[in-house]
């Protein structure tokens, strides 16, 4: 195997933006660490990435919706002998419908996952990266962390905690070696809205990015240091005109796209 000897940790690598990722890193001969809840999808795509690039591939099967589960990740890692010089947080998940009329519990379990998990990683591996004066962490926001989301209300909100968190963290760690860097996609052709129960909403009406072209932006902006990075024209545009715009419009306009489709 013909690797660089570094390492990267990937959430939610088994699909989508996250297993795009995987295989930019694979392609630079990162060796990867690669967790995820499906041990049959995982293990597989482990696989392919090992015989493809060449590369070491740890596969690490792990509920990220429970709070232990980001502190037992880095056990194992560190059991192993690994360190992590790229960290990226993308696993994540939302929750379709009026706030008044969804499950609570769904929610607070989406809350430990798309916040809970992405803090208590970046706070397990950061201060290795600081000590060592060299890092990079991707955090996967996104659009709707720049606008109020109606009929995704929970959702947007652990978005706009993440882009809040991103930028004030690496903001702390400034001028040490280490980068925090957020991409922001907006819809995305991945499981995400089969798993959020969209299929309803007019939002599905509407076409998605290429998730390996979300990923190339997410991974030349991480490489380059950058703070953040939108994907895509479009998306650039409505967070350029959400910016100008009062946040109670703002949310008008989201629920109208977001709403049920008509019978």
């Amino acid at each position: 195997m013909s690797t660089n000897q570094k390492y990267a940790l990937i959430t939610g690598a088994s699909s989508g933006i996250g297993y795009e990722l995987a295989k930019l890193f694979a392609q630079d001969k990162y060796n990867l660490v690669l967790v995820a809840l499906e041990p049959d999808l995982l293990n597989q795509k482990a696989t392919e990435l090992k015989q493809q690039y060449g590369v070491e591939v740890e596969a690490i099967v792990k509920d990220l919706f429970k709070h232990e589960a980001p502190f037992e990740v880095y056990d194992e890692i560190k059991a192993k002998g690994i360190q992590i010089d790229v960290l990226v947080n993308d696993a994540g998940q939302g929750q379709y419908g009026l706030f008044a009329e969804t499950d609570i519990n769904r929610e607070l379990d989406i809350i430990q996952l798309n916040i809970g998990a992405t803090i208590s990683l970046v706070k397990c591996f950061l201060p290795e990266m600081l000590a060592r004066k060299e890092g990079k962490i991707l955090n996967l926001s996104s659009i709707a962390g720049k606008t109020p989301g109606p009929y995704q209300a929970v959702y947007h909100g652990t978005k706009a905690f993440v882009q809040s968190f991103t930028e004030a963290v690496r903001s702390e760690c400034k001028d040490t070696g280490v980068t925090l860097t957020a991409l922001l996609p907006g819809k995305t052709d991945t499981d995400f809205f089969n798993k959020a129960q969209m299929e309803d909403s007019k939002m599905m009406e509407q076409s998605g990015s290429n998730p390996a072209e979300v990923a190339k932006d997410g991974y030349e902006a991480l490489m380059a240091g950058e703070d953040m990075v939108i994907s895509g024209f479009k998306n650039k545009a409505m967070v350029g005109m959400s910016n100008i715009m009062p946040d109670h419009l703002v949310a008008d306009m989201m629920k109208k796209q977001q709403e049920p489709k008509e019978d």
